[in-house]
């Protein structure tokens, strides 16, 4: 491909990239909407344990691109690394698959093939998930790095694309109910195989394609085993190898254990949840020891890590679409949609289709901004983006403070706040990854993009941590007078329940009492919702006053 080329449009590679994280991305968000239904309908775990859950995998999910962008650079290469994270996750997928067929004859081994599946499917997404985002960056010659925003927001669509598919269908064939509104908690199965053969699709779509297309702007293969880099690859007087030394290797063990005994102990924090939050910050440190970086680089790589502090908040608040903004869905919203009732696992559907409706017209607003010469940079974007999801959750908070126990929301409101997620997503989320691919030395390209996903990991790590402090919602105080209990006045502490009571609740996976966030009790849907207002509000503002000093760091990368 020719210099010529890219300079009227975008190489032909983007594209290729495109439909494989298409792909990709249809497994995942196919799997992710209708996971935590199948945890707590099919193997008769607690909303709020689910919750846990999910927020761990999805931690997990981008704690591992850490380890395999270290692979990656220092071993295998991004392409071999892509097709083994394809692989993984279709297998990943395929035991989730198995799990969701034998849970009504063996529950115990349901359980087994679940945790496994989550297993591999986590290692699976390591090894894709930032070889893929850093292979879009190397696509560009130098002087061609400001089209990378417009790339990524367009890479980002393919990503959203894949989303909104994997939405659709996923939960039209995985969860299932009649014309009473019974579940048929046997469907989630074909959920499941659709990922499975989805990721299968993509991995073979980047197989056939990469040699042809996946090149950079000479035509050489990208993504080629590290041993076989070209010097030529690299800027004018920039090191092609990191230099750890053996002490900074030392020292980040030892701040490593004790970051995890802090956050453990002290914190509280679950194994999982710790090993997310400690290995972040180590990782961090270890990259900025290297002797091997200039001042320029090192704080270049400082912007990287302030911005993807903040990135944390908006995943928290964002990724509650899969577990409390689901189990709202299913328990307290009228989910009506033009005289169709909607699976409750499909209403975050609509954050993939705006992404695919936007992308392209936010990527034209960059650009037009920038032939004007008005673009704001990266991180006023991001603020932006904070500052949208804090109004979505006001918005939602607002409509259900007067809801009680019996009403219902509204679908209206679900899907008025998936679109302006949607645009906080598109000002956040592809405006960081371009920034990594911006700032980022290329020794350390897909090791920084695994540290960005950490910012990702632990952000889902806190959604996880925030939906299982939901209150009960409508049904809860439904099947609990069923049962012969006021609910409410459990709740309220007028009424102290039996014992047998107490274990009647339980039975059914309802709490008998409000979940507490930072010393204060939480009694309603609209305090839940609160907190991700305040939480988001307030990184929004912080991150845009800090930005004068970022763009002194990032010394003339807009």
């Amino acid at each position: 491909m020719t210099e010529a080329q890219v300079k009227t449009g975008h190489p032909k590679g983007l594209w290729v990239l495109f439909g494989t994280e298409m792909w990709e991305r249809f497994n995942f968000y196919g799997m992710r909407a209708i996971l935590t239904l199948f945890l707590v309908n099919s193997l008769m775990m607690k909303e709020e344990d689910a919750s846990l859950i999910y927020g761990g995998f999805l931690g997990l999910c981008y704690l591992t691109p850490m380890l395999g962008g270290f692979i990656a650079d220092r071993f295998f290469g991004n392409r071999n690394c892509i097709l083994l994270g394809g692989l993984m996750m279709a297998v990943g997928q395929f035991l989730l698959f198995a799990s969701a067929s034998v849970f009504g004859t063996n529950l115990s081994l349901a359980n087994t093939l679940m945790w496994s599946a989550l297993g591999i499917i986590i290692f699976g997404n390591g090894f894709f998930k930032p070889n893929i985002s850093s292979m879009v960056g190397s696509l560009y010659p130098k002087q061609e790095k400001s089209k990378l925003d417009t790339a990524f927001t367009i890479f980002y669509m393919g990503i959203n694309l894949g989303a909104f598919l994997g939405q659709l269908i996923c939960p039209l064939i995985g969860d299932v109910k009649d014309a009473n509104g019974i579940r048929d908690i046997h469907a989630f199965k074909w959920g499941f195989l659709a990922a499975s053969i989805a990721m299968l699709i993509g991995t073979a779509v980047f197989y056939v394609l990469k040699n042809k297309y996946v090149v950079t702007p000479d035509g050489k293969p990208l993504g080629g085993l590290p041993s076989k880099n070209d010097a030529s690859d690299f800027e004018e007087g920039e090191s092609q190898k990191a230099e750890f030394s053996q002490k900074a290797l030392i020292t980040a063990g030892i701040v490593f254990l004790t970051l995890g005994a802090i956050i453990h102990f002290v914190f509280g924090q679950n194994l999982i949840y710790t090993l997310i939050y400690s290995s972040g910050l180590t990782l961090a440190g270890l990259i900025v020891s290297d002797t091997s970086l200039t001042k320029i680089e090192r704080d270049r790589i400082f912007v990287i890590y302030i911005v993807a502090f903040f990135i944390i908040f908006f995943w928290a608040a964002f990724e509650q679409a899969g577990s409390s903004l689901t189990f709202i869905a299913d328990n307290q919203t009228d989910r009506n949609f033009f005289g169709w009732n909607m699976p409750p696992s499909m209403v975050q559907i609509f954050n993939g289709l705006f992404v695919v409706a936007f992308a392209v017209p936010f990527s034209m607003l960059w650009d037009y901004l920038r032939s004007k010469d008005r673009e704001p940079i990266s991180p006023v974007k991001q603020s932006v983006g904070l500052a949208l999801i804090a109004l979505s959750y006001f918005i939602i908070a607002y409509n259900v403070k007067d809801l009680g126990n019996s009403g219902l929301l509204a679908i209206k409101w679900l899907i008025l706040l998936y679109l302006i997620q949607t645009c906080a997503e598109l000002c956040l989320s592809p405006i960081g990854l371009s920034l990594v691919g911006k700032l980022s030395p290329k020794r350390f390209s897909s090791l920084l993009y695994g540290v960005f996903f950490l910012s990702n990991a632990s952000g889902y790590a806190l959604a996880g941590t925030l939906g299982s402090i939901m209150p009960a919602t409508g049904d809860k105080f439904i099947k609990a007078k069923e049962l012969g209990i006021d609910l409410q006045a459990v709740l309220d502490k007028t009424v102290t329940p039996t014992a047998e009571q107490t274990a009647l609740l339980a039975k059914h996976q309802i709490t008998d009492h409000n979940p507490v966030f930072a010393g204060f009790e939480i009694h309603n849907l609209f305090e839940f919702f609160m907190v991700f207002v305040v939480l988001t509000g307030l990184a929004a503002v912080i991150l845009f006053a800090l930005t004068p000093v970022l763009k002194k760091l990032m010394h003339g990368v807009r």
